[in-house]
């Protein structure tokens, strides 16, 4: 039997959908299962977690401090090495994350997640997102484009924000 290109695709969004579906369900051991070898790189804190121990406790950690969390997938792409799903994070900070205590606040945003294959087996999943977006939907971070935010940035940065008003008039 040969191999074709579409049943590469079609096993890799069925291990995708069954990863997705466990951390929705909270289930770490079979997120974890899913992996080849387990790995996560957070693109925007620059974190990497690698192996079954280092992959269990960050999903655990994300998975108390967003008990409800659950994903809206948009779009999957294929490419050679890979599938990029964009999907929306939505889910309610009722734990501690990353140092931040629990703040009650609901929070959506944007993902564009790169899973990374070695043929069929799943070895990384890349995650990537916006930073200041969940801060700010946290409450922890003002929206620099709001009046607040600006006035807050003058005041944490004044000599920052008056040489960027100069440059803008001159």
């Amino acid at each position: 039997m040969t191999v074709t290109q579409e049943m590469i695709e079609s096993t890799r969004e069925k291990i995708i959908q069954e990863h997705m579906d466990a951390e929705v369900e909270k289930n770490v051991l079979t997120t974890v299962s899913t992996f080849s070898h387990p790995r996560y790189e957070v693109v925007p804190t620059g974190e990497v977690h690698d192996g079954a121990q280092a992959v269990e406790f960050f999903l655990s950690e994300g998975m108390t401090a967003f008990p409800d969390f659950t994903f809206e997938t948009h779009h999957i792409h294929h490419a050679k090495d890979a599938v990029i799903v964009e999907t929306t994070f939505k889910g309610t900070h009722l734990g501690a994350w990353h140092g931040i205590p629990p703040t009650g606040k609901f929070v959506s945003y944007r993902m564009c997640n790169v899973f990374v294959f070695e043929g069929i087996e799943l070895v990384c999943e890349r995650v990537n997102f916006d930073v200041l977006t969940i801060l700010t939907q946290l409450g922890i971070m003002r929206d620099i484009n709001s009046p607040a935010g600006k006035f807050a940035l003058f005041l944490s940065k004044p000599l920052t924000f008056i040489k960027a008003w100069i440059r803008q008039i001159f």
